[in-house]
Order: structure tokens, then sequence, then C-alpha cells
């Protein structure tokens, strides 16, 4: 799969790729016993006060009930269609099983229609197909993984992600994160083979606002060109430094720039054997 980069017809156009779906997804209509509509929030919570900023309007979208937790067993999948699914940036696979349900799971890369999928402790290593951690060869990269076993999939689900299994030992399984981090999760917990699909996703130029705005993305202003009672970083004549040694939120909170934002006692430290790599990367490292 390639992106598709548009003629400068437009100003909006120049610069501006989109990703080139004809070839990888085979349907354009969602089965319809697996969606249903979900009601736009635009990030606000049940009081109606905004909790995730720069979020509204956009197109309306069905959402897709997608399988995290896979548990039919030992029941291989054909693969029916590979799908665009609007809530997410990998694509989604419906998969009909041999009892006759269907069911739709993250599409990983290199799987494709009439390929089949299995959840199982001897599933074969092919993309797509589930074991638990202890059953997977070190150094497989794995997506759609359980933080314990039979959770749920929480980690590696996004377009191109994967995590890589760096070692077994003592009831462990070390996890290489996407962000760099090596974790440790419980060694029966499931993961899928392979990476994500849609890697290209991270490449995409929207070349203008409003195809972020189709997204239910809104405006985002810097705190610089804020006044100083709205932001730490506002105030001043002209442009000029933010006046302050480390990057902050508009609430005073450390933001990103190389500066750690972790919880210090948070529960899951414990887990955790190599904290990932902030800030900039020097040369040579």
């Amino acid at each position: 799969m390639a992106l598709k980069k548009r003629k400068p017809r437009t100003p909006g156009t120049r610069g501006m790729t989109s990703i080139m779906y004809r070839g990888v997804v085979t349907t354009n209509k969602p089965l319809k016993s697996l969606t249903k509509g979900k009601a736009a929030r635009a990030g606000r919570n049940s009081f109606g006060r905004i909790t995730t900023r720069h979020q509204g309007a956009g197109n309306k979208k069905k959402f897709r009930d997608i399988d995290f937790l896979f548990n039919k067993k030992d029941v291989p999948g054909r693969v029916e269609h590979i799908e665009y699914d609007p809530y997410r940036s990998g694509f989604i696979a419906r998969v009909v099983y041999r009892d006759g349900e269907r069911r739709y799971i993250l599409a990983p890369q290199k799987l494709g229609v009439d390929d089949t999928v299995v959840t199982s402790v001897d599933a074969p290593l092919k993309p797509g197909n589930r074991r638990p951690l202890k059953n997977i060869p070190v150094g497989t990269f794995v997506f759609n993984v359980e933080i314990k076993e039979n959770g749920g999939a929480k980690i590696a689900r996004s377009a191109g992600n994967y995590a890589e299994l760096s070692a077994l030992d003592g009831g462990y399984a070390l996890l290489k994160m996407p962000s760099g981090e090596i974790r440790k999760v419980v060694d029966g917990a499931w993961a899928s083979i392979g990476e994500v699909s849609n890697p290209e996703y991270r490449l995409v130029n929207r070349g203008k606002a409003g195809r972020s705005r189709h997204l239910g993305i809104r405006p985002t202003v810097r705190g610089t060109a804020m006044n100083p009672v709205d932001h730490p970083h506002g105030g001043g004549e002209g442009r000029q430094g933010r006046g302050t040694k480390r990057a902050k939120t508009a609430w005073g909170k450390p933001s990103g720039k190389g500066q750690k934002t972790r919880a210090p006692k948070k529960y899951s430290n414990v887990f955790i054997v190599s904290r990932r790599k902030v800030g900039k990367r020097r040369k040579g490292n």
C-alpha cells in the first residue's frame, strides 16, 4: 500500500496526501449486526464540561464492535473482508468462524481475504493468529496484547504498531513497547502475531484545516499566543520564549519536550524494567 499525492490544483491540496484504500479495503458496507450508533461527546463529560480539548463536530460515523477479548478459542475463522473503521487508524477484518458467527478483529499487515485466523495455544505462527505469550518465540512482533490473562487486548492497537517479545523469565514476558519502554507482562496473557495494518497512516499530510474538522479535530491555540491569565507561556510583547525552564500545560503541569510526566507512584511502575526515552535524541544515541 502506498500514499497518494494530490496535485496542487488548490491551496488545500498542495502537499496533501491520503491513503490508497483501493486494493486493500474490499468493501465499503459494514456488517449491520456489528455496528451501532454512538453519541458524539465532543470531549465533554457527563456534566457537559470539556475534559479533552480540541474535539468536536466531524462527520457522523457508526461504531464497529471489535473483538478484543478473543474468547472463541480453537475455532478457525476465515477473513471475509478487510474494512475501514472511522474510529481507529488501522484496518479491521470481518471474520466468519466455522460455527457461522461473524466478528470484527484488528487486521494485521499481510492479512488478506480468505486467510485463516485462529486463537489457540498451538496456533501456527502466522499474522493474525493468537497465542499466550509463553508459547510465542522470543523476538516475535506481536500486537493486541493483554495486560492480564483473558483481560482483553490493551497494548499495541493503533496503525503500524507492534511490541517485540524480548524475553521470558519467571512467569513474566518482557515486551519492548512501541514507545521503547520495556515492560513485564504475565506470560499467560494472549497476544496476536504480527503488526497492525496501515503503517503509512502516520505519514499522511491532511493538507488543510477543513480535513481535520471533518475528522472531529478542532483547532489548537499555542500557549505563547495566549494571555498570562490563560496559560503559563502567555503574555509579553511580540514573539518571545516561554519564560520558564520547563514546558507546561495550561494548568501548570509538566508537558512533553523531554520531561517525565508519569506519576511517580503509579501502580504499574513495578512492571517497568526500562523507561521510555524522552527528549531530543542526541547524535550517536
